[in-house]
Formats: C-alpha cells, structure tokens, sequence
C-alpha cells in the first residue's frame, strides 16, 4: 500500500507541471524516485514465498482497459476488437498497406454491384466444432444491417441491398451503388447463424472460428481465453493504474502488458534482467474530439485555437517519447489514401490568443471547458498538461476522468465538451463515413461530435462513388485537408507501441495497430530450452 501511494503522488506531481521543460529536469529526480524508494520496497516483496505468482501453465496479459463486448456486431472499444480478432474470423484482412486481402474468403466482382465470395477451408471449425458456411455470413451481415440491433457498424454496409447464399462456400452480396472498396468493409467476425437466431448473448458468449475460444469471464477484471491449436491458455486481467502493471510484471503475476505506459517506467523496463522489451511504430491516431452541438466549440475559430495551443511536439518528446509520430491526419503515413503532407497544427500560442480574442473571449471573459478522459494515470497525465497548456492562453479547462466503461459510455452518448481517446485498427477510408458523415450520428455511425459539413458529405460520396482507385484516394486527401482545417478532431499523434514480457515468454510480434495477434504465437519457455 506505501509503494502504491507513493507512486500516486509521485505521479500527481508530475501530471501538475505546465512547463515542459521543468518537466525534463524533473524527470530525473523521478527516476531516482523510482529507483531508490519504490523498488527496493519491490524487491523485499519478490522475496515473499506468500504472494508468488501461480505455476506457469496459464500467460497473464495485464490490460489498461477491459473489454466491454465480445460481440464483434457491437465493439467499437479497442480491448473489445483486439479480443473479439482472436475469437472470431472474418472475410477480410489487411495487408501493410492497408488494402484488403482475403481471409476466410477470395472474392470476385461480377459486377460493379455483384460480389461474390467464396470461403476456403482454413478458419471454418467453430468452437463448438460446427462448420461455418455461407449461410452463417449471411445471417452475420443481415444482423448487422437490421436496423431493429442498432449495431454501430451498420452504417459502412448500409450500400448493401441483398445477400444471396449460393452454396455452403458461396455468398453474394448486391450492392446498390459501385464500390470498388466494398471487400475492406466485410471486416465483422463472423458469428454461427443458428446461436444468431436463437438470439445468443454474444456479448459474454462468444462463439467464432477464431484461433481462441472463451473458457470464463467471472468478473469485468478477468478473462480467460484458450488458444484452441494446444490448449494455452491465457487469462486477460485488467488493471487500471500503470504502475501496479508494471509492478505485477516484474513480481511474476502478470506475464505480458502492451502500451499504455509512461515514458519513465518503459525505460525502466527496459533495465530489467528478467524483462524483454520490444518497441515499434504505431498506427492508432490519438486525437481530441469536441461536441460541435456546444455554443463555444460550435465556433472553429475556437476549435483552432485549441490546436494552435498545444504543444504536440513537447508532449512527445518528455512524455512519450520513443517512436511516437505527430499526426496530421486520421490515416497514418504508408497507407494507400494517407496524406503524408499533413503535419497538423504548429504550437503557436500567440495564434491561439488572437483566434480567442476574434471569438469574443477574453480574460474577463473566459472561455470555461470541460475535457473528458478515462481514469488511466498515463491518460490523466497528459489530459493535465493539455489543460495547463491551454491555460497559458486563457481557456479554463476542469479535467473530469472516469472509469473506462463510464468514459465511453458518454463519448458514445454525446455527453461531452472535449474528450479525448484513439481510433485504432483503423484500414479502409469508410472510417470517413462512419465518423464524420452528417447523419453518421450514434447509433448509425461514430460521428459523436456531430460534424455536419455539406462539402465533407460531398467529397465523401465522391470518393466512395469513384470507379477509380487514384481518384479515390486524391478525393480522401482533398478531405483529410478539409478536416484538419475545419477540426473536428485535433490530431495528437500515432502513438509507438511496445510490448514487455517476462524473459520465459518469447514467440510475441508488434503489430502497428497494436492488435493482439502476437498471442497466436506466444509461448513460455523452459530454462532448458532458452539454454539450448
């Protein structure tokens, strides 16, 4: 209990700090912190038999959130999808490009209207060893596109107009207008169509044809997977504070994190002879959202200000650190309709002063805001340091944090000022539609801040109407310029991604998108076999 409260402190001074700089400097005197008092108090508890960690037949993974839904037809949360991705399989994948390419499925456009897919043989045992068929993707969709489940990815499919069973290997999906992108939206795990009819509750039941299958999830900070090829099994625990999943790394009770760590304590991890660190470039787009419904952020020259007032550049450098990139727009560089020229918004407070002034606001007249964040410390850290950023050019900012399921529940609800979180995973441009379309409001899309731009609808349209792959993606850039100008969304940065393991665990593999597929592969080893 003293080690947890003295690293909350510790951790509360250091979110406090306004001046980046002063910042730097003291981030050697937190360093010592860490060394001299938290882990020695660590080291005394390694050496209690009492609280050892289980025998090794089971692979912890800590989590910084849990997943709300094992529904692939409702998760929208990153823990949600990364799980459901290892319990379910789907028609499409994606390559490093972000182009689709075939999963469970190859496809053939018989028209510009008239898809057809064909399943393979890998992928199509479920786990309660029944065999999946068309019949089951087209039971998958047509729930999708009932309007009665009010699933949220119904509005990227709403252009198909009917699927069509040919045989137990065969589905045809019609559309009702040209799509030559139509393959990269048939991403939802596909789910079996009798528990579909018998209206399953997948959200605690799962049932794929994915590499895992569910053994238990007794509580909302616990989940037990098994990887169905030999049986691992892996117990997924959510635990909130970062420094109590470092600490539960290093005492053996937990044997895997990925991300969500502070800068200081990765490069702690990094020291430790028992810990393996790996470290690589993300995709995931960190950004802020607004409530475009708000009086205040209604204006985009207050909007603007708010994106001229913070200090991207800082941020990553003292608090992030490693391979983290500033972004520009939602579609990271390397991706087929990314905009690799899009750098976002330059610091410039002076800028953002005068934006306010032009507003009406002033220091007797203060723009007063409220910004949402989850109750993860990393998050809390850099929620405050933007709140004091904006201070210095007069907005008053009250941080609110809730726990992540409260959190997102009222992002996904509309009840929010500003709030901040990270699209991940993201691969096909109909990410544009389903966040920032006008009537892609919840529960049809994820346009939460209800952006409504006439010419952001049309460059849409255009794009996702085009025959021509080129066009297409010149359209997707002419909006992601309109975007970053009309701010919807401030973009923060594609944050880096890393994992860390125990030294007996080896086999894992970043993803960019921080998925979780590394656990197809992962696996503890012997002291014998590291020695040979």
């Amino acid at each position: 209990m003293t080690l947890v409260i003295i690293t909350s402190a510790w951790l509360s001074i250091r979110t406090r700090i306004g001046d980046l700089t002063l910042l730097a400097r003291v981030g050697a005197l937190s360093r010592t912190i860490i060394s001299s008092l938290l882990f020695p108090l660590l080291l005394c508890s390694l050496l209690s038999t009492a609280q050892a960690a289980d025998a090794p037949s089971v692979l912890r993974f800590g989590l910084a959130s849990a997943p709300i839904t094992l529904d692939p037809r409702y998760a929208t949360d990153a823990t949600s999808q990364r799980i459901d991705r290892l319990l379910y399989r789907r028609l499409v994948d994606f390559d490093a490009t972000s182009r689709a390419v075939p999963s469970l499925a190859h496809w053939t456009a018989l028209a510009p209207t008239h898809y057809r897919f064909v399943l393979g043989q890998h992928g199509r045992r479920f786990a309660d060893n029944s065999w999946l068929t068309a019949s089951d993707v087209k039971a998958t969709y047509e729930s999708v596109l009932n309007p009665v489940n009010a699933s949220p990815h119904r509005g990227s499919l709403e252009m198909i107009r009917r699927i069509k069973v040919i045989d137990a290997n065969t589905v045809d999906f019609y559309l009702d207008r040209p799509d030559p992108l139509f393959p990269a939206y048939l991403v939802i795990g596909i789910l079996p169509a009798k528990a579909i009819a018998a209206n399953r509750a997948f959200s605690d039941r799962p049932l794929g044809s994915g590499s895992f299958q569910l053994v238990s999830w007794p509580t909302q900070s616990k989940l037990v997977l098994q990887r169905r090829r030999d049986g691992q099994r892996f117990e997924f625990l959510y635990v909130s504070d970062a420094t109590v999943r470092v600490l539960k790394l290093l005492r053996g009770e937990i044997d895997m994190l990925q991300n969500d760590l502070p800068k200081e304590l990765v490069r702690y991890l990094s020291t430790r002879e028992h810990v393996r660190l790996q470290r690589g470039v993300g995709s995931n787009f960190t950004y802020i959202g607004f409530n475009l419904r708000d009086t205040a952020l209604s204006d985009v020259r207050v909007r603007q200000a708010i994106a001229y007032a913070i200090n991207r550049p800082a941020i990553v450098k003292y608090v992030l650190g490693g391979e983290t990139r500033l972004a520009g727009a939602l579609l990271p560089p390397g991706h087929w309709a990314a905009d690799a020229q899009l750098r976002g918004y330059a610091y410039d407070p002076q800028r953002a002063r005068q934006l306010l002034r032009q507003a009406g606001y002033s220091q007797r007249r203060p723009l007063r805001l409220t910004y949402k964040t989850s109750s993860d410390p990393f998050r809390i850290r850099i929620a405050t340091i933007i709140q004091q950023q904006l201070a210095d050019v007069g907005i008053e900012v009250r941080l609110r944090s809730f726990d992540w399921a409260t959190f997102y529940g009222d992002i996904k609800a509309g009840r929010f000022q500003l709030y901040s979180l990270s699209w991940v995973g993201i691969k096909s441009p109909d990410i544009f539609r389903y966040a920032f379309y006008s009537s892609s409001v919840p529960p049809k899309g994820a346009n939460r801040g209800h952006y409504a731009s006439a010419e952001a609808d049309h460059l849409i349209d255009a794009a996702e109407n085009s025959d021509d792959l080129t066009q297409r993606a010149a359209l997707y850039r002419q909006l992601q310029v309109l975007l970053l100008k009309t701010v919807p969304y401030v973009p923060l940065w594609y944050e880096e991604n890393f994992f860390a393991c125990r030294s007996d665990v080896v086999g894992y593999r970043i993803a960019e998108d921080g998925n979780f597929d590394g656990l197809n592969t992962v696996r503890r080893v012997s002291d014998s076999s590291k020695r040979s």
